[in-house]
């Protein structure tokens, strides 16, 4: 009997669910806990593991798919290692200190319906499109229409492991806040797992912590887990003002993002969290090393690193590019204007929750307010990430493309959809890959140039 016509299971397409750099749908309508075996199987034949990790969020559907995926690896010979409820970042830290290919159930800030895998090799090396996840994909499709493959002659075990104490540990060796003066901080757990992880990090620092949101729970009751959307810190900057705290960290659903706003309540931008974070991996290498940053992160990103002695590397948008050059430079570190930031030290993988350590550590270490240490590294005025809804991406593209091409001072390039550079401005106009969509973000040295720059190019794209 196919296995795919079973009562209760979901026969997916997975052109919709299998994404760039992960699987993401609909629980059980396009994922469900057969789905997950299948993908256990393949994984594990894909990567060729003897010995697997696997970790979960707080989504109700979470526990059950993880343990479908463990399950099918074991049945390939895998032994799976269950760490339970964690962050993203913590699976990432499991996955290299434990030298084990790594799976995360979650859909981060996505709503409560969805779930999704993030998977990844030993070492936290990536896995994407073009690392492995293309043949993932081929093979549960061809279980799909032909039936689940025999189980292996020795078949793996299935056990469990807490790995929270030693996660926290380690980034807590990677950045020395014993001696910061006393800090009021603020935390939206957005009820994801944040939640879980920030008390035992910030346990016995010099911190006084304000949670908000810090009960798990995957229908996000008090606001969708998503920092980067600004209705989404609204009461995070209201708690700060009314603490009178020294700042406030966001985190999303599966905690490898963070988000800053200041002792005023005002959002500190991801470039200049990167632009921070890259000075003090520098300092901590002698002035020395190469930092990653994507194409729409400030200008303020490259020219802080040099500043700092270092080489800064301008990449493609996306968590698998940043790694590879990551792993190809032997960069120290790299950070995106998404508020993801990777580390050396980490594997090459993105925690938010180190980033954040540093932030605590670099005001603590010193007497001013958060804007003013900040506003070192916040040069230049922008316009944030704006989408467009298009009938044809490339047309449109073509057409922005066409108007500045010819003109006198301006450079194009296309490491990343179209970016345009001026003495005094540049834009980035990037396609989505899922949607219908073209995203402008636009930078310059004032708020008038930024707004006659990104009303030129949205009267082309929106014509």
């Amino acid at each position: 009997m196919r296995d795919d016509v079973r009562e209760g299971w979901a026969v997916a397409d997975l052109s919709q669910i299998v994404k760039a750099y992960d699987v993401r749908g609909v629980y059980p309508d396009q994922l469900d806990e057969h789905l997950a075996h299948l993908f256990g199987a393949a994984f594990t034949e894909v990567t060729g593991a003897s010995a697997i990790v696997v970790g979960h969020d707080m989504r109700p559907s979470s526990p059950d798919l993880a343990a479908a995926f463990a399950r099918g690896a074991a049945e390939c010979g895998a032994d799976a290692t269950l760490i339970g409820l964690c962050s993203t970042d913590e699976l990432y830290f499991a996955s290299g200190s434990l030298d084990l290919p790594g799976a995360m159930f979650t859909a981060s800030h996505n709503p409560a319906r969805y779930n999704g895998i993030k998977m990844c090799r030993a070492g936290a090396a990536p896995v994407g499109q073009d690392s492995g996840l293309t043949e993932i994909r081929t093979l549960v499709e061809q279980w799909l229409a032909g039936g689940a493959p025999a189980p292996a002659a020795r078949q793996g075990s299935v056990g469990e492991r807490d790995v929270l104490g030693d996660y926290a540990a380690h980034l807590r060796s990677l950045v020395d806040l014993t001696s910061i003066r006393r800090l009021k901080v603020v935390v939206d757990a957005g009820n994801g797992m944040a939640g879980h992880t920030v008390p035992t990090v910030f346990e016995g620092l010099p911190l006084d912590v304000v949670p908000m949101y810090f009960e798990l729970d995957g229908t996000f009751p008090n606001h969708e887990a998503n920092p980067l959307d600004p209705r989404n810190i609204v009461d995070l900057q209201e708690r700060v003002r009314a603490e009178g705290a020294d700042l406030g960290l966001a985190f999303d659903g599966d905690a490898d993002r963070c988000f800053v706003v200041d002792e005023n309540g005002d959002p500190v931008s991801p470039s200049a969290i990167t632009a921070l974070v890259a000075a003090r991996e520098l300092a901590r290498n002698g002035g020395h090393g190469t930092v990653i940053h994507n194409l729409i992160t400030s200008w303020s990103v490259p020219e802080v690193v040099k500043e700092n002695g270092g080489e800064p590397v301008r990449t493609r948008v996306g968590h698998s590019f940043i790694k590879q050059e990551m792993a190809r430079t032997g960069a120290i570190f790299g950070g995106e204007h998404s508020a993801h930031y990777y580390f050396r030290d980490f594997w090459n993988a993105d925690t938010g929750m180190l980033a954040a350590l540093h932030v605590l550590s670099a005001l603590g270490g010193q007497d001013g307010p958060l804007s003013r240490l900040t506003a070192a590294y916040d040069r230049y005025a922008a316009s944030g990430e704006i989408n467009s809804t298009v009938d044809d991406q490339q047309a449109r593209a073509a057409a922005v493309r066409a108007a500045y091409e010819d003109r006198e001072g301006v450079t194009l390039d296309t490491l990343d959809g179209l970016t345009v550079t001026a003495g005094d401005w540049w834009f980035n106009l990037r396609p989505s890959n899922t949607e219908p969509l073209l995203r402008l973000n636009v930078e310059a040295r004032d708020e008038a140039t930024v707004a006659a720059v990104r009303d030129e190019v949205l009267g082309i794209v929106r014509a």
